[in-house]
């Protein structure tokens, strides 16, 4: 994984610089002078500082606003959004996602092509460096600064090398992601878990912003975490934590894909809501979904399913109410052993969540300890299916921040 280089010289100015751009990218439009509260540096510093952000195109002058006491309008800054664009993507099971976003952070480009199984890693990477040259070329369009990539993959990664360790739902092992996508960009490249990616992504400028203690789940073809504790990503030791998928919930139960048996994943994925619904189907429960799977079982959706479960299917809804309560017996042990302020509840799982929280809450009020349900919210995530490329935008948009005067160059 590459990130921007960071130097002694100028640490001081390169710190204030980098807390001025923070304060921007929450606040803006926003003042001089309020940048000098904000900050608590004096107004010859920001000054400065801003003539400097200015200069380099980081920053633009967007207008006035009123001025406090004297009648006077001032000038109020903002964030240029062409100063530098994005290119951000996620390799899933059956899919790639591949955005481009200007500096603010806004789309402007995407892009999600279905990614058969058996397609292979070169072949995939290949796919995705195609999808990225043309995110890139629409990027170029609007700003001449390419500021980085990022690749988002369901598995284990080594923080360091950008090294894909080992994906079990995808069938890949210590594939170098980085190391391949730096033969098409010479940008800094950025290669995280799809979940801890989703969980940035939801913090930056999602449904936990302003959370400092963050729970993110992502349920789709596996389960993924994300951990935000007192504002930052929790990675643990080996930059592998919340894994919660692979928290080991009955030891007789499922083959999971990661070799273990009775995996929390192999209770809560699209593939255990399918199972559901197919067994059902086996024993000769009716349902309006039964020709979709006699027929043509590929096409089974967790779209087909909530469609059934709203016309009162009974097979429908009970697969989602049990794949509720496992979600929910799950999220309140890791309430009561985490105690976070709120639960972020994204990936595909999410599109039945008119189904799935009702019956998470239960169980959260039935299994958590009365304190620490009290001081905890479960929320769908913003950004649904695109989270994960969103903590992308955010990854980058991060090493940026902190480190403006080197993206400078």
């Amino acid at each position: 994984m590459s990130d921007f280089k960071t130097g002694n010289h100028g640490m001081l100015r390169q710190q204030n610089l980098a807390g001025i751009m923070h304060h921007l990218y929450e606040n803006a439009p926003i003042s001089r002078i309020e940048l000098s509260r904000l900050t608590g540096l004096n107004k010859a510093t920001v000054s400065s500082l801003i003539n400097q952000l200015l200069e380099n195109q980081f920053v633009h002058e967007v207008g006035a606003g009123e001025g406090k006491g004297t009648g006077r309008r001032t000038v109020l800054l903002d964030l240029n959004p062409a100063r530098g664009f994005i290119v951000s993507s996620e390799i899933g099971v059956d899919f790639i996602t591949v955005i481009c976003a200007d500096f603010t952070a806004e789309v402007i480009w995407r892009k999600q092509e279905p990614l058969p199984a058996d397609l292979g890693e070169t072949v995939t990477l290949e796919r995705l460096a195609t999808l990225m040259k043309e995110a890139a070329a629409v990027g170029s369009r609007q700003s001449n600064t390419f500021l980085g990539v990022s690749v988002a993959v369901p598995g284990l990664i080594d923080p360091h090398s950008g090294t894909l360790l080992f994906a079990p739902n995808l069938g890949w092992q210590d594939t170098p992601v980085a190391e391949i996508l730096r033969r098409s960009f010479n940008v800094p490249i950025f290669v995280d878990n799809e979940a801890t990616l989703a969980a940035l992504g939801e913090q930056f400028f999602g449904a936990a912003e302003g959370y400092r203690e963050v729970l993110y789940l992502s349920a789709g073809v596996g389960l993924g975490g994300g951990l935000v504790l007192d504002g930052d990503l929790y990675k643990g030791a080996g930059g592998f934590a919340a894994e919660f998928g692979h928290m080991t919930m009955d030891p007789q139960g499922e083959q999971c894909q990661c070799g273990n048996r009775g995996c929390w994943e192999t209770q809560v994925s699209q593939s255990a809501l399918f199972r559901l619904v197919k067994n059902a189907l086996a024993a000769g429960q009716p349902s309006v979904l039964a020709k979709t799977v006699n027929t043509q079982p590929e096409t089974l959706s967790i779209r087909a399913i909530v469609e059934a479960a709203r016309q009162g299917d009974d097979v429908a809804l009970s697969a989602l109410k049990k794949v509720g309560q496992a979600l929910g017996v799950g999220i309140a042990s890791l309430v009561n052993v985490l105690n976070p302020g709120l639960v972020v509840f994204g990936g595909a799982l999410s599109l039945a969540s008119e189904f799935l929280l009702p019956v998470i809450a239960e169980e959260l009020h039935r299994r958590a300890l009365h304190w620490n349900e009290e001081t905890t919210r479960i929320v769908i995530a913003k950004f649904g299916m695109d989270a994960s490329v969103m903590g992308g935008v955010a990854k980058i948009l991060q090493a940026v921040l902190a480190n403006p005067a080197q993206a400078v160059g």
